[in-house]
């Protein structure tokens, strides 16, 4: 990163290689649209946006501090958001640790001057985007996540789509 160059940067659960394959596997073929690609698959704690060094700095320090549990999230949901036409995989409950991450991160990253996100928060996974046909909302086989980290993650939009790149890990501690 150059001396006055930003980043674009977010907060994230990023799976582990079971958890990455079984996701995978639920962006079915038969979708008409444009699935992520499986090293992208993730879960979006907090959104920076294009943030410079200093605020990154303030970041890490802040998820530095973050004192929450690991925790297994379920993910037992399949649905579809019509306006950005994304087909996602989420959880229809919130366990307590990550409410609790999140308000931690919230939290401490208004210091930074970030400002949290206000819409419900929804524990989802983007599976594919630019669907074409919705897709009915139902629950699904859970597949269970065991969460011990979270992660800062830099986001750069290339020719062939988004690609992220782990820059950090925290790991949480035990239940």
């Amino acid at each position: 990163m150059g001396e006055d160059e930003n980043q674009r940067l977010f907060f994230a659960l990023w799976p582990d290689e079971g958890t990455r394959e079984r996701l995978a596997t639920l962006a079915v073929d038969d979708i008409i649209g444009r699935r992520v690609s499986g090293d992208n698959l993730h879960v979006t704690l907090a959104f920076l946006g294009s943030v410079d060094k200093q605020v990154r700095a303030c970041a890490e320090h802040v998820a530095s501090q973050v004192k929450a549990q690991s925790f297994t999230l379920q993910l037992d949901e399949v649905g579809y958001w019509r306006k950005p036409r994304i087909l996602w995989v989420g959880a229809s409950q919130l366990p307590l640790p990550l409410v609790q991450l999140l308000s931690s991160l919230d939290d401490g990253l208004s210091t930074c001057g970030l400002k949290p996100e206000r819409r419900e928060y929804r524990a989802h996974v983007t599976l594919a985007r630019k669907v074409h046909k919705p897709i009915a909302h139902r629950s699904i086989n859970p597949i269970l996540w065991p969460i011990d980290s979270f992660v800062l993650v830099e986001s750069r939009t290339l020719p062939a789509g988004a690609s992220y790149q782990v820059l950090r890990t925290w790991f949480l501690g035990d239940n």
